[in-house]
C-alpha cells in the first residue's frame, strides 16, 4: 500500500464539480495609469497568480477602487486563476489567498476568482495544492480554447470534479507538502547559488581569455574575416512542425544558446526556397531587439541538414581564419558590447545593421589558438547552461521530484476524471 493508501483507509473521499461547491468572480477592468498612481486596495496581477502558489499581502500592487466595485474583493480561502494566456497550459493557473487580513484585494481583468460556499469543506493550504496537482492542472487546460490567445471557458471549467477529503487528512498532506516544499526550495536556493556562482566564474574566463592588447594578435573587421548576409522574411506564422531547419531571430536571444546541432523550428521547403541558408559553421545573429543587450547575441549552427534563417537576422560565414565558435563568444563579452553600442539605432526597437556588424573589429588570434579557447569555453558553457548537463538538469531533477510526490500525495480514488 502507498503511503495514501494507508492514509485513507477507511475514509471516503467524495467528489463534486467546482459548481456545486462554489461560485466564480470576475476581475476588475477598465482601469488606466493614472488608477495604479493614488491606489486605495491592493490589486493582484496576472503574474502574482501565475507565479505565487498563494498570494498574500506583500506581491500586490495598489489600484484606486471604487465603491461600485466593491462586491468583487477577494477574500481568505479564494482560489484565484488565470483566464487568458498564449497558451492552454497557462490558462487557469492557481493561486490561492491563504492570509487572513483586513486589507482589501482585488483581481485585474486577465482572472477570476472562486469561492466555496462552504469554506469548512477545504483548508487554504491544502487548495493552494490541489489546483497545481498536474492532473488537475491538464484538466483545467482542456478547458481553454482560442488560436493565438487562449481564454478559459468558465461554463465548462466549473464541470470539474475535484476530491473532498476530510479535514484531518487535508491537514496531514498539507504538512508533508509543506515540508516537501521547503525542502526542494532550499536545495533549488543552494544548487542556484552555485549556477550563479559558476556564471560568475564562466563570465570571468571568458572575459580573461577573449582579452588581448593591441600587437598582441591581429585585430581585424568582422568583413575581413567572413561573409556576412542578411536575412530576409519568415513570420512565425510559416513554421511547420516538420520540414526544413529554420532559426527564427527571437529564439537566438529566448532558446538557443552558444551553439546548436537541431533548431527549434522548422518550415516548408517552398517557404525555405525564399529564405536566406544557413551551413554547418555559420553564425547567425541578431540584427534586431526591444533592448541593445539582445542585439548581436548569435549562435553557431552545428547541423547537419543546411538551415535557413530570416529577417532581423545576419548569417556571418567565417573564413579559415575564424572559428564560428570563436567569434560566437567573443559577441557575449563586455568588450563586444561596447563596440556594438556604437553602431545602435533607434529608442523602443533597437537594431545593428549588417553594414555596420561588418565594421566591427575584434581579435583573431591563430586558429590553434582559438581551438583551445573554444575548448575551454566549451565546458564552461555545458556546465552552466546545458539543458540535460550539469546543474540546470539537477535543479530541474529536483523540481520534479517534488511534483511526482504532489501529485501522489493527491491521487484520490475516482473512476473518471473527465470533465
Amino acid at each position: 500500500m502507498s503511503y495514501l493508501d494507508k492514509l485513507l483507509e477507511g475514509v471516503f473521499v467524495e467528489w463534486k464539480s467546482l459548481e456545486e461547491l462554489g461560485v466564480f468572480y470576475g476581475g476588475l477592468t477598465g482601469k488606466s495609469k493614472s488608477d495604479f498612481a493614488d491606489g486605495n486596495a491592493k490589486f493582484i496581477t496576472y503574474m502574482n497568480v501565475f507565479s505565487n502558489i498563494s498570494v498574500n499581502t506583500d506581491i500586490a500592487t495598489f489600484v484606486k477602487i471604487g465603491e461600485n466595485e466593491r462586491q468583487n474583493k477577494v477574500e481568505y480561502g479564494d482560489v484565484l486563476f488565470t483566464s487568458s494566456s498564449e497558451t492552454p497550459e497557462e490558462c487557469g493557473m492557481s493561486s490561492v489567498m491563504t492570509t487572513k487580513t483586513d486589507e482589501e484585494f482585488y483581481l485585474n481583468s486577465f482572472c477570476f476568482g472562486y469561492r466555496l460556499n462552504d469554506k469548512n469543506l477545504f483548508l487554504p493550504d491544502f487548495l493552494k495544492y490541489l489546483f497545481r496537482d498536474n492532473k488537475i492542472r491538464k484538466l483545467i487546460s482542456q478547458t481553454a480554447n482560442g488560436v493565438t490567445r487562449y481564454n478559459v471557458s468558465k461554463a465548462r471549467f466549473a464541470k470539474i470534479s475535484i476530491p473532498i477529503p476530510p479535514l484531518e487528512i487535508q491537514q496531514k498532506i498539507v504538512a508533508i507538502l509543506d515540508t516537501f516544499s521547503e525542502l526542494t526550495a532550499e536545495l533549488t536556493a543552494e544548487l542556484t547559488a552555485e549556477l550563479t556562482a559558476r556564471k560568475q566564474q564562466y563570465s570571468y574566463y571568458r572575459e580573461a581569455l577573449l582579452s588581448f592588447e593591441e600587437g598582441e594578435v591581429e585585430w581585424k573587421s568582422l568583413g575581413e574575416v567572413g561573409e556576412l548576409i542578411r536575412g530576409n522574411g519568415l513570420p512565425k506564422s510559416d513554421f511547420t512542425e516538420t520540414g526544413v531547419p529554420a532559426i527564427h531571430y527571437g529564439q537566438i536571444y529566448t532558446y538557443y544558446g552558444t551553439h546548436t546541432t537541431a533548431t527549434k523550428s522548422f518550415v516548408s521547403p517552398e517557404t525555405a526556397k525564399k529564405l536566406r541558408k544557413v551551413n554547418t559553421g555559420d553564425v547567425v545573429i541578431t540584427n534586431t531587439s526591444e533592448n541593445l543587450e539582445d542585439v548581436g547575441k548569435s549562435v553557431v549552427y552545428l547541423g547537419k541538414e543546411t538551415a535557413v534563417t530570416g529577417g532581423h537576422a545576419t548569417i556571418f560565414k567565417p573564413s579559415e581564419r575564424i572559428i564560428g565558435k570563436f567569434f560566437a563568444y567573443y559577441t557575449q563579452t563586455s568588450m563586444f558590447a561596447k563596440k556594438k553600442a556604437k553602431y545602435a539605432k533607434g529608442t523602443k526597437v533597437i537594431d545593428v545593421s549588417a553594414n555596420d556588424l561588418a565594421k566591427i573589429i575584434f581579435p583573431v588570434p591563430p586558429v590553434e589558438e582559438q581551438k583551445r579557447i573554444v575548448s575551454i569555453l566549451d565546458k564552461f558553457d555545458t556546465l552552466t547552461n546545458s539543458i540535460s548537463e550539469g546543474l540546470p538538469k539537477e535543479i530541474g531533477l529536483r523540481q520534479k521530484q517534488y511534483e511526482y510526490y504532489r501529485d501522489m500525495l493527491l491521487t484520490f480514488p475516482k473512476d473518471n476524471l473527465e470533465i
